[in-house]
């Protein structure tokens, strides 16, 4: 089944350096760029991540120092890239764990204002482990009978994940509606205020943290009673996106009782 579109969806994967959100970059991007009219633009990039590629990120992705040396940094590509996501909704598989606070991150620290916010988020493996639970591998060869070769490869990976979002709408057509907003609220697990997920708003709509000895606490609350939370925060290993979330609720702490 094809998507139901009323702008485009980008569906997109990254290999990176290592899972730490705030400390690891981008290698390599894939982006594929499906139309209302069903026509997909596809741009994968090399990136020059500026640190070391461990061997344990490599076996996994096959992709060294030296492939990437030669490569531009990501500041380089980061304004065209803003650009070509311009207008369009977002989708990723296990992408509002991972892939999009990592890109978030990059975009932060090349000061590139780029707002998730206004974006449908779909992530593709969400539906999956609702409605099946399994892997990258496993969700192609179930949902569209094809194995994945060349895995872990960014452009395979993010060409395989819009296949099964495809599929999967054949496959649920009773349950999931073809909608981009309604399949990006069925493939949120939390409703985060931040993109790591470290601050989310509880069942009365207000911000809580999420991790912690404070989580289940309003955050407004905890910085109110424990000031040195927020420069504890601030100074410690968290995403220049979940800072900036935080100083936001500090300096309009009424918006957000």
């Amino acid at each position: 089944m094809e998507i139901n579109l009323t702008r485009p969806l980008v569906f997109f994967d990254i290999e990176s350096t290592g899972l730490d959100v705030s400390k690891d970059r981008i290698i390599e991007i894939s982006v594929v760029k499906l139309h209302p009219d069903g026509h997909t633009d596809i741009k994968t990039r090399r990136i020059n991540p500026q640190m070391h590629i461990p061997a344990e990120s490599t076996a996994i992705h096959h992709i060294t120092d030296e492939d990437v040396k030669d490569c531009p940094e990501f500041k380089q590509y980061a304004k065209s890239l803003a650009a070509f996501l311009e207008g369009c909704d977002i989708a990723g598989y296990n992408s509002l764990k991972f892939d999009i606070p990592l890109l978030a991150e990059e975009f932060e620290r090349c000061g590139v204002d780029f707002d998730f916010t206004k974006r449908k988020l779909i992530d593709v493996q969400n539906i999956f482990h609702k409605m099946e639970e399994r892997t990258l591998s496993a969700a192609y060869k179930f949902y569209c009978q094809k194995n994945l070769e060349d895995a872990h490869s960014a452009e395979a990976d993010t060409v395989a994940t819009m296949e099964i979002l495809k599929a999967q709408l054949d496959r649920y057509s009773g349950t999931l509606e073809n909608d981009v907003e309604k399949l990006a609220e069925f493939s949120t697990k939390t409703k985060n205020v931040d993109l790591a997920g470290r601050i989310v708003l509880n069942e009365a709509g207000k911000p809580v943290f999420n991790f912690g000895k404070h989580k289940g606490r309003l955050v407004v609350e905890v910085l109110e009673k424990e000031p040195g939370y927020y420069s504890w925060m601030e100074q410690g290993d968290f995403t220049l996106n979940t800072k900036r979330v935080l100083t936001q609720i500090k300096m309009n702490p009424d918006k957000y009782r």
